[in-house]
């Protein structure tokens, strides 16, 4: 049986619910969760058992977008909303191993996220990275803390990865989203993933009814073209708004689909 961890002190972090950060961290292998995060894990676990290889695939889509976004679109810097708990292959990790000059600003709205991104996300010397404890409903104050870091004259990334669906309202989400977007300079790309129905139907939006009513993070599915809507405007790339793993997968994948879907469009 898995035992709790020592984190960091910090009289905002709430152990009694459940956070989706650190679920999403238990899914991964991880080990910064805690027993009620575990529980709530499993039992998503016990009405769709693949629910774990979909963390995996946000992922490895992660690798494949930064990768294009830096060697073949000319990206140097990213803005990182919801960017939960440090894993593997992170957004600066990623990008700085293809150029070291790179600086990435993480967002988010979890405490215990904050420090332990502080703690174990180190920069290349040649790049550099920031770390905001804010949330997607508040961007102005996002924008306002990147420009600290990130230089609004060049394009951006701006990575949007399984945080959109937390805020259930439509006009917030699409509003914070476009806002997001509009101070993004021209060649900035939008990247965003979110949970759909899509591929496990009544299952999924059950377990994501079950899991806000037991106190956790809010979170709901949209369609395909409700997802489309957030890229209005944008040249969105090929192959368009898919599921995760069909998002120019390498050659020898054979990852299944799986109910995140994610796309990528061009600003300006």
């Amino acid at each position: 049986m898995a035992e709790d961890r020592e984190f960091p002190s910090d009289s905002k972090l709430d152990t009694t619910v459940p956070h989706s950060a650190r679920i999403w961290n238990y899914w991964l292998g991880g080990k910064d969760n805690f027993a009620v995060d575990r529980a709530a894990g499993d039992e998503v676990i016990a009405h769709i058992p693949d629910i774990p290889v979909g963390a995996k695939s946000e992922r490895a889509f992660l690798k494949r977008v930064v990768r294009f976004l830096v060697q073949d679109a000319g990206i140097g810097q990213f803005l990182d909303v919801g960017t939960g708990l440090p894993s593997a292959d992170n957004t600066h990790e990623v990008a700085q191993s293809l150029d070291p000059r790179c600086r990435v600003v993480y967002i988010d709205n979890d405490p215990l996220v904050m420090a332990h991104a502080r703690a174990l996300l180190t920069s290349a010397p040649e790049g550099s990275c920031d770390y905001v404890e804010a949330d997607l409903r508040q961007p102005e104050a996002i924008l306002a803390s990147a420009r600290r870091t990130l230089d609004f004259s060049q394009p951006i990334g701006l990575m949007l990865l399984g945080v959109v669906n937390h805020l259930m309202d439509d006009e917030q989400a699409y509003g914070a989203v476009a806002q997001l977007v509009r101070a993004m300079p021209t060649g900035s790309y939008l990247v965003l993933t979110h949970s759909t129905a899509e591929i496990h139907g009544e299952p999924m939006l059950r377990v994501m009814r079950e899991t806000t009513e037991r106190g956790g993070t809010p979170i709901r599915a949209r369609t395909k073209m409700e997802l489309e809507r957030f890229f209005d405007g944008l040249d969105l790339l090929e192959p368009g708004v898919v599921t995760c793993s069909r998002w120019r997968p390498d050659p020898d994948s054979d990852e299944p689909e799986v109910y995140l879907f994610g796309g990528v469009g061009r600003i300006g």
